[in-house]
């Protein structure tokens, strides 16, 4: 696993804890986490941070991108470790002041599906992010001003594969 990998792991775990609890975690607590897990490697752990803090920064946003383009699936019905990765690719590609390809984004995401998610992950991760990549203009990628979202996003279904 390469250290940009491992620090997206990292991240994920970080998105996940933020998500499931309601209480916020101090900043020293999750810095701590992310330099043990990553071995103190500084340029990952940059990495790992800027991801999470820049989710949390446009997580707003991010989440009406998501949920416009789910078709009939709602944020809170998705599985937790599935809407963290969705936003973690997400801020990657369309938020990142450096964006990701958005080809190298989708594929280090179905690959945390595949250890993280259940048997649908994979294909459901996969098929809304590369949705959201094919909607963003070149331009809109880093400039914190993310592509128009669709106008009005589908009534949200009953839980089933997207």
């Amino acid at each position: 696993m390469t250290r940009r990998s491992r620090a997206r792991e990292v991240a994920l775990q970080l998105l996940f804890q933020m998500d499931q609890n309601p209480k916020p975690v101090p900043r020293p607590a999750v810095e701590r986490f992310a330099r043990d897990r990553l071995l103190r490697d500084e340029t990952a752990v940059a990495f790992c941070l800027a991801l999470y803090d820049g989710v949390l920064a446009n997580r707003g946003e991010i989440d009406k991108r998501i949920a416009a383009t789910a078709e009939n699936w709602r944020l809170t019905r998705m599985m937790p470790v599935d809407r963290n990765l969705l936003r973690l690719g997400a801020f990657e590609t369309l938020y990142a002041a450096d964006p990701t390809p958005a080809a190298v984004a989708i594929d280090e995401a179905v690959e945390l599906a595949r250890r993280f998610g259940s048997v649908d992950s994979p294909a459901f991760v996969n098929g809304i992010l590369d949705k959201l990549a094919k909607a963003r203009k070149p331009d809109d990628a880093g400039t914190g001003t993310p592509p128009p979202a669709a106008a009005d996003p589908a009534p949200a279904g009953p839980a089933g594969p997207g």
